[in-house]
């Protein structure tokens, strides 16, 4: 713009000279004109290349202050389109804004699912305290131990409920407590085994332990993660009603240690296998919350390590692994 300007300038001063009979006299008077005309040239397709790049720049980031005004107004669905030619940095900015929207937009989902599947959880065991203490109010059922039992339990189902949704909270936001200390798997394992093995025998089930020899104790949070893995063995339980077998075991692996709780039972249903540590997810049978291995993935995350489902060894069954990274005490 400025070129152009210099350039018009010239060209004025030049015609002007040439109107009121002012003449000069040199090479400079003869190299006048055809230099404010190369000049004038210059400056117009300057001025050209100018107002394309800023309709290039200027379109993109205008399309870019709409979609941030629709995210802010709440309109989480507000895409830019990429632009396909100009500047990387207008490309990397529209890629970056709708990979933001795009996790806002998710998010959003999922705390409104969230939203969703707590009150459904939740008017259950209100709605049996609610009927269980309007009979006993008014006189239906005597307030002895068989009708007040029922009431205590489904407190304790809140009371777990509130405690998982706590513990997932925590998590979210990187604040899961952990009180580490040295851990041997093996140990470890066999606790859980001996809490489980008496209910898990009155339904034929059988819960061993393997455990290769000479692991080193590690660090690690052992209620958090003796939490996980009581989980995973009251899953199998659960799963398998006429009976079959749990193995537990544990073993160094280069990945870190490597613990599995392996089960013989019906497998994982197809459509749960994509979601499955989804908060919520369960069967249409199960009267869990849905939340334990929500947890479990939780709590191993905070250890830094991995879980993971796959078939059984023989293609029956589950297999429940979980990565933790070798941190030795």
């Amino acid at each position: 713009m400025a070129t152009l300007v210099v350039s018009v300038g010239v060209l004025v001063l030049w015609l002007l000279a040439g109107l009121f009979g002012l003449s000069a006299e040199g090479p400079l008077a003869y190299l006048a004109r055809p230099a404010a005309l190369v000049v004038l040239v210059v400056g117009f397709v300057a001025l050209v290349v100018g107002i394309r790049i800023a309709r290039g720049v200027g379109r993109p980031l205008s399309a870019l202050v709409d979609a941030a005004g629709r995210v802010e107004a709440g309109d989480y669905s507000a895409r830019v389109p990429e632009p396909q030619r100009g500047r990387g940095e207008l490309r990397g900015l529209s890629r970056a804004f709708n990979e933001m929207a795009a996790r806002l937009e998710a998010e959003n989902a999922t705390r409104r699912r969230l939203l969703a599947d707590v009150s459904h959880e939740l008017r259950t065991p209100l709605a049996v305290i609610q009927g269980n203490l309007e009979a006993l109010l008014d006189g239906v059922y005597p307030p002895d131990e068989a009708h007040l039992r029922p009431i205590i339990d489904e407190t304790r189902v809140l009371e777990r409920l509130l405690d998982d949704l706590r513990t997932l909270s925590l998590a979210d936001s990187g604040a899961l407590p952990l009180h580490r200390e040295p851990t041997n798997p093996a140990v470890l394992l066999e606790d859980v085994a001996a809490a489980h093995r008496a209910s898990a025998a009155s339904i034929g089930i059988e819960l061993r332990v393997e455990a290769a020899g000479g692991l080193p104790a590690v660090e690690l949070d052992p209620m958090r993660m003796r939490e996980v893995i009581s989980n995973l063995v009251e899953n199998a339980i659960r799963a398998m009603p006429n009976g079959g077998s749990i193995t537990l075991s544990a073993r160094a692996d280069p990945s870190g240690q490597v613990i599995d709780v392996i089960d013989d039972g019906p497998g994982i249903p197809p459509e749960l296998r994509s979601s499955l540590f989804d908060r919520f997810t369960k069967s249409t049978d199960s009267r869990g919350s849905g939340l334990g291995l929500a947890i479990a993935r939780a709590i191993v995350t905070a250890h830094g390590g991995t879980i993971e489902a796959s078939p059984g060894p023989d293609g029956r069954g589950t297999t429940m692994r979980l990565t933790l990274p070798t941190r030795e005490a």
